[in-house]
């Protein structure tokens, strides 16, 4: 999988060729599976964030250091 980066630049890619129109419905098809794909990895790559994020901002004095998937 891409960067998160990558992917959501992409994603914004295939959200303007959408909308602009121009493509065949094939072509269509095929960009908006790209996109829930790309929206899929970008997704994953935010709730991983806010995993960590909640693991360091834990107060309380008990708290320990969870595993979390970095996929």
């Amino acid at each position: 999988a891409p960067p998160f980066e990558q992917a959501l630049a992409d994603l914004e890619g295939v959200v303007d060729a959408l909308e602009k129109g121009e493509m065949t419905l094939e072509q269509s098809l095929a960009a908006f599976e790209r996109g829930v794909g790309l929206t899929r990895v970008c997704q994953q790559a935010l709730d991983s964030a806010e995993q960590r994020v909640r693991i360091l901002t834990d107060a309380r004095p008990d708290a320990e250091p969870e595993p979390f998937d970095t996929q």
